[in-house]
């Protein structure tokens, strides 16, 4: 697993850097989406989320969700388009589970997404996000989930 700046990625997931967020592949050819350590920690405790109801088509690079925290409110972008197909009622009625376990039970979405196979070669696995992350962080002046 990577650990950029105290912020945790597991390597079997993909990641949308310039977005913050991290897709992992379904036995069911459904995707799973959510917010990473990285956004949790930038966002601050965070109190709710409205995510597209199950059955809406999300376009490429639209939000699929609305992250609200006590510092922060702002969209969860999907980079690819799709079709939400499941909600996480879990984080919606709590929360924080994107604070605390945003890998676990703190997931967002599923969706159906056209083209995943081309799709995900845009993403970054899991064992080589650790130099995107590090020049992200160093730009947008991110000190680290330890120091948020």
């Amino acid at each position: 697993m990577a650990n950029v700046r105290g912020c945790e990625l597991p390597d079997e997931l993909l990641y949308d850097v310039d977005n913050n967020i991290w897709y992992r592949e379904n036995d069911d050819n459904t995707i799973t989406v959510g917010l990473t350590t990285i956004a949790a920690a930038m966002a601050g405790q965070i109190v709710a989320i409205t995510p597209k109801r199950a059955g809406r088509k999300v376009r490429a690079g639209r939000s699929c969700a609305i992250i609200e925290s006590g510092k922060w409110v702002g969209p969860a972008k999907l980079r690819s388009g799709g079709k939400v197909v499941e909600v996480n009622r879990s984080v919606v009625s709590t929360p924080k589970l994107a604070n605390s376990d945003p890998y676990g039970e703190g997931w967002l979405i599923k969706v159906a997404i056209p083209d995943w196979d081309s799709f995900k070669s845009e993403l970054t696995s899991g064992n080589e996000v650790s130099g995107p992350y590090e020049a992200k962080m160093e730009a947008d002046g991110f000190t680290g989930c330890n120091a948020a």
